[in-house]
């Protein structure tokens, strides 16, 4: 009897090293996900700020706007 305890510990101790390898596993994808996304953020981030430095630059300086940039498309 106290050899089929110390197999079901050992068989539940197993699931658990299991279990613990997969949640690593997750944990060191999500980290790369978030990662991944900060450094997306970061870059429209930097695009956003240099979008806005020409909207100020042209908005600044009126004579170099063509009107054509102004018509809608389907003209």
């Amino acid at each position: 009897m106290t050899q089929g305890l110390t197999d079901d510990a050992a068989a539940r101790l197993t699931e658990l090293e299991i279990k613990a390898s997969y949640a690593e596993d997750l944990l060191e994808q999500l980290n790369m996900t978030i990662y991944r996304q900060q450094q997306q953020i970061d870059s429209l981030i930097q695009q956003i700020a240099q979008l806005r430095e020409q909207s100020s630059r042209s908005a600044q300086d009126p004579a170099t706007r063509n009107l054509r940039d102004e018509l809608p498309p389907h003209y």
